[in-house]
């Protein structure tokens, strides 16, 4: 997992609220009182879309428009969904997303068009300092992570905090991506490596 952007504990000249800290990158505490109420609210947002009744797609899709940054035309999100914020999740056009996404969107989580994901993906966007006396003072951090357009997320992937996938590639189920991936590629395994690149058929 890579390391936080962060600069340290919030200084006594420095007047910026947590929720700014944690959208900066910096280091900022996940205890705030204003992030402990977006969080309250988010999940009672995903309350309510995870006991939504089968078949209601337009109730489904009203609970989503309230909970998520952006939700594009002809997107779909099959429940259960499980996220932090939700207001830092943005998903394009066209767009599938199968059961049990857990998208942590401490910092901005942008998928685009096109995008198929499977079953119980985890889109990780937190970290935490590797000095022990910040994470022990509960200081952390987080690092954006982009699905450019038309990319394909096998069952069981993990995205880690700061990577960038590009469009059109493929990640085969149960990787770990711990890095950016080019576009027009195949990736497998933990960590991932790319394993073909182009358009070519296997």
């Amino acid at each position: 997992m890579s390391g936080p952007k962060g600069t340290g504990p919030r200084r006594p000249d420095d007047d910026r609220s947590q929720r700014e800290h944690m959208l900066a990158g910096d280091l900022y505490r996940a205890d705030d009182p204003e992030l402990v109420v977006a969080r309250l609210r988010a999940n009672r947002l995903i309350d309510r879309l995870n006991s939504a009744p089968a078949g209601d797609t337009d109730g489904q899709r009203r609970i989503l428009g309230a909970l998520l940054g952006s939700l594009g035309a002809g997107s779909e999100i099959r429940p259960p969904l499980y996220c932090d914020y939700g207001s830092s999740l943005h998903v394009g056009t066209r767009t599938f997303i199968n059961f049990g996404l857990m998208a942590l969107d401490v910092a901005p989580i942008t998928i685009g068009d096109d995008v198929q994901i499977g079953p119980n993906v985890q889109l990780l966007t937190p970290t935490h300092p590797m000095d022990a006396d910040l994470r022990r003072a509960k200081w952390e951090a987080a690092e954006p992570i982009t699905l450019a357009d038309n990319v394909w997320l096998g069952g069981g992937v993990i995205v880690l905090p700061g990577v960038t996938v590009g469009a059109n590639t493929v990640v085969g189920a149960g990787a770990v991506v711990t890095r950016d991936l080019p576009g027009d590629v195949v990736a497998v395994g933990n960590p991932a490596r790319v394993i073909r690149t182009g358009r070519e058929q296997p």
